[in-house]
């Protein structure tokens, strides 16, 4: 069974940055495209950023210039570099693999941005 484990998270002032990372294990990692997705208080979940399996990536514009997702399948992991943040990016943020009709997720961590 894969299993999703997020870190990372917690209280950043506007303008700072975060790196969030997700372990992976139960599977073979390098075969499953990774994503980011985060819910706001009171919103949707939202994707952030995806990466396939061969490296291609995908950012929400909301997020594009200032976020950077990432995978490492020699340490079974995958990372969202995220600069320049804004108040608006304070969300609980999940890590997603996916593969065929196989869907995973993580538990989530916390990211708030205030000053």
């Amino acid at each position: 069974q894969v299993q999703l484990v997020e870190s990372g998270g917690g209280l950043v002032q506007p303008g700072g940055s975060l790196r969030l990372s997700c372990a992976f294990s139960g599977g073979t990692f390098s075969l499953y495209p990774m994503g980011w997705f985060r819910q706001g208080p009171g919103k949707q979940r939202d994707l952030v950023a995806t990466i396939s399996s061969g490296g291609i990536t995908n950012y929400a514009d909301s997020v594009k210039g200032r976020f950077t997702i990432s995978r490492d399948n020699a340490r079974n992991t995958v990372y969202l570099q995220m600069n320049s943040l804004k108040p608006e990016d304070t969300a609980v943020y999940y890590c997603k693999a996916s593969l065929a009709l196989r869907v995973y997720w993580g538990q989530g961590t916390q990211v708030t941005v205030s000053p």
